[in-house]
């Protein structure tokens, strides 16, 4: 039987990778994005080369009421989600108080809101079928708090702390959580993020989304609780906890702020 993995945020980065990997290996897919055109031209790709079955469903996942509506569709078409991948959200960068609100809130909603939702629904069902992994993306960013990108670090964090809550709570029932952690990584993020020109990503030769995909879905399929991608990353976030908090915030924001 094939294995069937419900991804967000599909269109392109380290989602669009995810679905690649799982097609691959033979999987079906659920595809959720915004951009309805690109997921089907996935679909059209991933079908043709691999002879799976990819159901796409557009969708603005920061917009109330969208996981359960993802949800009751996937429902009304009979398929079974084997793996949930919560991959969509994005960042901003600037000073919080000087940020657009609606920006703010959308971040809150996609990073938060829908992926704790999607997380809930799907969870239920894995438990009762004592079956089922959740992939759930985060980031380095949880580590610590990021000045110039206050709310985007604290939504992964959550989001860290969220995984390893939760995986704790359903292990005994055969479900595993999983919370990966890249670092910075050549995707669109960085755009949209208008982190172009800060130190995080100026003159670094950074991973691949597809290096990030393929760590994230053999972690997944382990089972292990929260993977970090990369040495330095690796090494960076377990130093955290014994750097005084100050200097950290401050180190950080240096990481972070664009060079004149």
């Amino acid at each position: 039987m094939k294995n069937t993995a419900l991804i967000t945020g599909a269109s392109s980065g380290i989602g669009l990778e995810l679905a690649r990997i799982h097609a691959e290996k033979g999987g079906n897919l659920v595809l959720v994005a915004r951009s309805t055109d690109k997921l089907e031209e996935l679909k059209y790709e991933l079908e043709k080369k691999h002879g799976i079955s990819v159901y796409i469903i557009g969708k603005d996942l920061s917009k109330p009421n969208a996981a359960i509506e993802v949800y009751a569709e996937i429902k009304q078409q009979d398929i079974t989600i084997d793996f949930l991948i919560n991959n969509a959200g994005f960042g901003d960068s600037g000073l919080f108080f000087d940020s657009a609100w609606e920006k703010q809130e959308q971040m809150i909603n996609l990073n938060i809101l829908t992926l704790t939702h999607f997380t809930r629904l799907f969870l239920k069902d894995m438990v009762e079928r004592k079956n089922g992994k959740i992939l759930n993306i985060a980031s380095t960013a949880a580590f610590q708090p990021g000045p110039t990108m206050a709310v985007y670090c604290a939504t992964k964090s959550y989001v860290l702390s969220f995984s390893e809550a939760i995986n704790n709570e359903v292990k005994e029932f055969g479900v595993t959580v999983t919370a990966l952690c890249p670092g910075a990584t050549t995707s669109g993020f960085q755009a949209a993020a208008s982190l172009q020109g800060s130190n995080l990503f100026e003159g670094k030769k950074l991973p691949t989304s597809m290096d990030v995909a393929k760590y994230g879905y053999k972690a997944m399929i382990k089972g292990k609780k929260v993977v970090i991608h990369g040495l330095m990353n690796r090494i960076m976030a377990n130093s955290i906890r014994f750097i005084p908090r100050l200097l950290v915030i401050k180190v950080t924001r240096m990481i972070l702020e664009k060079k004149n």
